[in-house]
């Protein structure tokens, strides 16, 4: 994907500016990785998991009538995983220490993810990145799919995921 250095880049000035962040992962909705800086977190399964995760929080913003999913947040012991939109689709996932600001955290977490989802969505637009499109059933899909990686070539994966694991980036 000839924006992955300029996604990269995103990330590490986000990193700069979140000083408490201890890693940002770029990703398909489906669980690509687009770009990543995780030092120490394996960044497939974490770019797996997010896709897990979403999956369930877009079905319970839906099932209980609060609209389109903007962001995830899980908090632990020892600090945050944020998910936030990026673009029709792709996702940032932020991983954060415990004492991070939180509205700082979402402030910067909202402005990258718009900024990697302008990047993302004109790379495919240009086709230079093949990625799955949102999708608004709740019904599972089955067999497979054909999605370009952040290296350009092109992998083939079961999508036995819900059909619902995109995120929606409408604004209000």
């Amino acid at each position: 994907m000839a924006a992955e250095p300029e996604v990269l880049d995103e990330l590490h000035r986000l990193r700069a500016r979140v000083p408490q962040l201890t890693g940002a992962l770029a990703a398909s909705a489906d669980g690509l990785v687009l770009a990543h800086d995780t030092p120490g977190v394996e960044p497939d399964g974490l770019a797996a998991l997010t896709a897990a995760a979403l999956g369930v929080a877009i079905r319970m913003a839906e099932a209980t009538g609060h609209g389109d999913l903007r962001e995830l947040m899980v908090r632990g012991v020892h600090g945050y995983v944020a998910t936030y939109a990026a673009g029709g689709s792709a996702v940032l996932t932020l991983l954060a220490q415990d004492r991070v600001n939180v509205g700082r955290l979402h402030l910067e977490g909202r402005r990258s993810g718009t900024r990697i989802g302008e990047l993302v969505d004109a790379a495919t637009a240009r086709g230079e990145l093949t990625v799955d499109p949102p999708k608004t059933s709740a019904k599972p899909s089955s067999g497979t799919s054909r999605t370009r990686t952040a290296r350009g070539t092109t992998a083939t994966r079961p999508t036995s995921t819900p059909a619902t694991n995109h995120p929606r980036t409408s604004e209000s």
